[in-house]
């Protein structure tokens, strides 16, 4: 069973397997990226933050028990789904299309763990930091945290191997035109599957050539959850605050 379809992340991010593979991330860092980052921007207490491609909810849902009034956005119905059940008086969650602007304004508006950059049609970029900056209200901020191409490129495994839950996914790693892609192959339930993965290789110079055309301001960029410095060559992440 092969999954070929025009726009590969709404069936990858879609499917179970994509949660078995990246099962072992990192809460704790991940939440300590949260509180590092609310507390930098000031965010109002009890403000209002838009999780734009929240996936299953786990930064949205860590938020919300800081405080915060949260609105969790995600093209996957699936993943949706699963989030719901957090849900709230200040926790929602809610099929988006994030090139599109959202039906109301917020403090903040956080793209996180390389959300960004996946699209076939290269306006769909530039169209999602307009959408971002229109769902911004006057004293609110975008914050974009995308991997660091640079490094990733040259560092880049070609080929490995990653057992998880008793699946072998087999990952082979190129740079092709501009996009970092990762091919996925694996068995399961006695089917085969393959999926593939593309990300544009965007550097810091692409996203503020974006970031103008949008008529959106860069404010600061780190590099990475403990908001250090930005260094092209070296940093873990790339991590872009803006309005």
């Amino acid at each position: 069973m092969t999954k070929d379809t025009q726009q590969w992340y709404a069936s990858w991010f879609d499917s179970p397997f994509y949660h078995i593979l990246y099962k072992d991330r990192d809460d704790t860092e991940a939440q300590h990226f949260m509180d590092n980052l609310t507390d930098y921007l000031n965010i109002p207490e009890h403000g209002e933050i838009l999780d734009l491609a929240c996936g299953k909810g786990r930064h949205s849902v860590y938020l919300n028990s800081l405080g915060y009034h949260v609105t969790g956005a995600d093209l996957s119905e699936n993943s949706i789904e699963y989030a719901k059940q957090f849900e709230n008086e200040t926790l929602q969650f809610e099929v988006h299309d994030m090139c599109k602007p959202y039906k109301k304004q917020f403090d903040a508006v956080f793209n996180l763990f390389t959300s960004f950059g996946y699209f076939e049609k290269e306006e769909d970029n530039l169209n999602t930091i307009k959408a971002i900056h229109a769902d911004l209200n006057a004293s609110g901020f975008g914050v974009i945290d995308f991997l660091n191409s640079n490094k990733v490129i040259n560092n880049l495994v070609d080929e490995n191997v990653k057992t998880v839950d008793g699946i072998d996914f087999h990952q082979k790693r190129s740079v092709v035109d501009g996009y970092i892609v990762k091919d996925i192959s694996f068995s399961a339930e006695g089917e085969d599957y393959k999926f593939q993965e593309r990300v544009r290789a965007f550097t810091l110079e692409d996203f503020e050539a974006l970031f103008e055309k949008a008529g959106v301001y860069l404010l600061d960029v780190f590099g990475d959850y403990k908001l250090n410095r930005f260094d092209p060559k070296t940093s873990e992440r790339l991590v872009m605050i803006f309005k």
